[in-house]
This record gives structure tokens, C-alpha cells and sequence, in this order.
């Protein structure tokens, strides 16, 4: 009796181990020790103006007491002048400092500061935005400093329940770590067609947009962009843009200031049961054409008003909104493969893509990391690069032989091209002991030499 207990309990046992068990992670220390440093916060300080002309008391044209109360509105809305620092959250993704973010983190900026999680800050370009997918790009230039930063993930590889986790600046407190699962995929919230977002019931607040989702294997696998709450606060439902939707545009933004998008040139609308019975349709997929722009790859393509896309690069356009979101997805200028109901069959269409119009350009800064003048100790003189040599722009000396706006084109018989050349000519002769200087000026139009002696002699 005790040998037959005693092997059914072990068979029991048997079949207990020999169940898969879930993988839960007893802590996420590590990871996010190893992530932390390359999530920063973003402050967006926009100067905000008050309008107090509405007002100004109306007096008859002409009344001293109308200047009086002009000039004194004025000078208070100067004084109402004040900066309004926003707060976000981005991430790392290159050792040179790219910054990813949401664009309304820095919609409107006039400076956008990035702070590290050490709280060391830097001045950020801004290299391109894309309101239509809420994306950002930043450049920090990290000088000496050692940048950790993060790669992007497939996001196409995570399902409903995967572990998510969240790192940001939520209402400012920097360096907040939330976890949860994936709670949906695809998901349309109804602020464009160009993104279909994760959901996470990781907790998202004011100041995490911008910030990155990680997977577990501490990959970039969407942006934290918009929660949904009626109180502000987080209650488990936050949106972020996948990783695969993300990257293409960072890259674009980076490369080109902006966003390359497919395009059609068609007007669309859902198809509806009666446009499907009336057409002849199984069913109500894809997406109905009501109009093609007579200047659109479509119109060349010969697509026409009145046919339904069906599906575009065998993907199926199961919703009227699918189709815009892969053709802003394709490359400018490849061809899709698209299938096409008209008078009752399919038939089959190849279109080469046009780039969508309207985009948002940035202009970058080219002085960025440029010095606009460069002073040359040795000889007590500051100058600016010149298309003929460099430009004297300020003498220490009131008793030199030069003068500010003297181009300086030659030293000692070697010419010289612009400010870098001048200060490593310079630096090498005084190296051999020589007290001065022979300098080819333009002075008036007018060619000269001068000579100038080092600071030390």
C-alpha cells in the first residue's frame, strides 16, 4: 500500500515538471540599469508673448490719454514676456547623438535642451519632425562624453501579452520605470492614417511621450506617444508607435530634413454594403476610388473613379484606412503591384509611386559645430573666414599695421585659404623663433604687405 502511494505521488510529480512554466522575470533590475542611460528628458522652452491689446481703454483719435495708455500696455507686454519650458521624455539610438522623440514634445520650440540621466544637458538641433506620425529628430553633439544608447526591436514580432517596458520623465520626475504586457496590436486611434500604435497597459504619463518601449531583450520596439484618460492620469491604456513604423521615418528624417511618403493620388472612401451590393463585391473590404488626381501616378497608371483597391503589393485592404498607411509606407518611386475590382472582376495594375506633397521640411542650421570667427592669440588679432584668405575683424593692437577689414592672403609667401589654415601656418613659424610676420594684404581693393610681429617678442 505504502509502494503503490509512493508511486502514484512521484507520478504526480512527473506531470508536474513536465509542464512548460512561464517565463516571468523575477526582476527587471538589470536591463533597465543597462537601458536608463540612454533615456533622456527633453525640455522645449518656447518665449510666450501676451496680447493685452484687447485691453487698452478706447479713447477718441487723437486724446493724449490714447498714447499714454498706448505706450504703457506696451511696455507691460514686454515685461509679460516669458519662457515656457515643456517637459518630455526620448531616447539615444547612435554613439554620435541622434535623439528620437515625439514632435509635439518640441512643436514650437524656440530651444530644445536634452538632459542625460547623470542631469548633464546639451543644446539639441533640430534635424526633422513629422506631425502625421508625431516624430522627432534631435542631434546633440557629445563632444568627449561616451553615449549609451539603445537599438530598435521588430515589432511586428510582439504579440497580445509580451512584456513592455516604459522609460520616461513623467510630469518631470525623470528616470520613471513602468511594466506590463501588450494589450493590443494595430490599434487606430483615429489621428491619421499613417500609424497603427501598440497598446500597453504599462503605466504612461504627462511627460513620458517620447520616451521608448522596450521589449525584453532591451530593444526599441515603439515610441510612447498618447495615453487615453478622462483625468489626465495613466489607467493602463497607452499607445505607443511601433518600432517597424518608427525607424523608416528617423532615418528619413535624419537623411533628409523630412519624411519620403508614397503616393497614389487617389481620393477614397469606405466601401459600404450598398457600394458592394451595387458593384457586385462579396463583401465590404477595400478601398472605394471617388476621385484620381489628373496630375497622380494613378492617372498615368490608368486607374479610374469608381474602382475599388482590393489589395496593394498582396497586402489586403481589409479597411479604406489600410490602404493609405502601406502606400505612405512604400518607397518614392518603386512599383506596386496593385489588384483591382472594375465591372465585376479583378484585374491587375502596376503603379509607380509619386511622393506625397505637403510635407514638413526643416531647415537645418549650417553654422551647427562651425566656428563663425577664430582668435589668433600669438598675434593679437581675431579674424573670419573670406572667400580670398581670412578677414581682420578685430586688433588688440591700436599701433598694428593692419587694419579691421584686412584680407589677409599670403603669410611669408605661403598662401592660405580660410581660418584653419591661417592659425596652422601661423602656429609653425612661430615655432621657429621668428619675432614677425610678412602678411599679403587687400586693403581697399587694393593689394599691400604689412608686416606684424608675435605678441611675445
Amino acid at each position: 500500500m505504502k509502494i503503490n502511494m509512493r508511486i502514484k505521488f512521484l507520478f504526480l510529480i512527473s506531470i508536474l515538471f513536465s509542464k512548460p512554466l512561464l517565463a516571468v522575470p523575477e526582476s527587471f533590475a538589470d536591463l533597465v540599469e543597462q537601458l536608463s542611460p540612454a533615456v533622456v528628458s527633453i525640455a522645449s522652452t518656447t518665449i510666450v508673448e501676451n496680447n493685452n491689446q484687447n485691453q487698452i481703454p478706447q479713447f477718441p483719435e487723437g486724446s493724449p490719454f490714447d498714447d499714454f495708455f498706448k505706450e504703457y500696455f506696451d511696455r507691460d507686454q514686454r515685461r509679460s514676456q516669458r519662457p515656457m519650458t515643456g517637459l518630455g521624455s526620448g531616447f539615444i539610438i547612435s554613439e554620435d547623438g541622434i535623439v528620437v522623440t515625439n514632435n509635439h514634445v518640441i512643436e514650437g520650440a524656440d530651444e530644445i535642451t536634452v538632459i542625460l540621466n547623470d542631469e548633464t544637458e546639451f543644446t539639441a538641433e533640430l534635424l526633422g519632425r513629422d506631425p502625421k506620425a508625431d516624430i522627432a529628430v534631435l542631434k546633440i553633439d557629445p563632444k568627449n562624453k561616451k553615449l549609451t544608447y539603445v537599438g530598435w526591436g521588430d515589432s511586428d514580432k510582439m504579440r497580445v501579452g509580451d512584456w513592455s517596458i516604459a522609460i520616461g520623465n513623467p510630469l518631470g520626475l525623470g528616470g520613471t520605470v513602468t511594466a506590463g504586457i501588450i494589450s493590443a496590436i494595430s490599434r487606430d486611434l483615429g489621428s491619421g492614417p499613417y500609424v497603427k500604435f501598440l497598446q500597453t497597459d504599462a503605466s504612461i504619463n504627462r511627460g513620458n511621450s517620447g520616451g521608448p518601449l522596450f521589449n525584453l531583450d532591451g530593444e526599441v520596439i515603439g515610441i510612447n506617444t498618447a495615453i487615453v484618460s478622462q483625468t489626465g492620469g495613466s489607467i493602463g491604456l497607452g499607445f505607443a508607435i511601433p518600432a517597424n513604423s518608427a525607424k523608416k521615418i528617423v532615418q528619413q528624417l535624419k537623411d533628409f530634413g523630412k519624411t519620403k511618403r508614397g503616393w497614389l493620388g487617389v481620393q477614397i472612401q469606405p466601401v459600404t454594403n450598398d457600394f458592394a451590393e451595387s458593384l457586385g463585391l462579396p463583401d465590404q473590404k477595400g478601398a472605394f476610388i471617388s476621385n484620381v488626381n489628373p496630375n497622380g501616378p494613378s492617372k498615368t497608371a490608368g486607374l479610374e473613379p469608381g474602382d475599388v483597391i482590393l489589395k496593394f503589393n498582396n497586402i489586403e485592404i481589409k479597411k479604406m484606412p489600410d490602404l493609405p498607411r502601406v502606400v505612405a509606407e512604400s518607397d518614392v518611386g518603386s512599383t506596386a503591384i496593385l489588384e483591382v475590382w472594375r465591372k465585376n472582376k479583378k484585374i491587375r495594375i502596376e503603379v509607380i509611386l509619386g511622393e506625397l506633397p505637403g510635407e514638413v521640411v526643416t531647415e537645418r542650421k549650417t553654422t551647427t559645430n562651425i566656428e563663425k570667427n577664430l582668435k589668433i592669440e600669438s598675434l593679437g588679432i581675431t579674424i573670419e573666414d573670406h572667400k580670398s584668405g581670412v578677414k581682420v575683424i578685430s586688433i588688440d593692437d591700436i599701433d598694428s599695421s593692419l587694419q579691421n577689414g584686412d584680407i589677409i592672403t599670403e603669410v611669408n609667401r605661403e598662401s592660405i585659404n580660410n581660418m584653419s589654415s591661417f592659425e596652422e601656418l601661423v602656429n609653425s613659424l612661430e615655432k621657429t623663433g621668428r619675432s614677425s610676420l610678412l602678411l599679403k594684404i587687400i586693403r581697399d581693393d587694393e593689394q599691400n604687405w604689412v608686416t606684424i610681429k608675435f605678441k611675445n617678442n
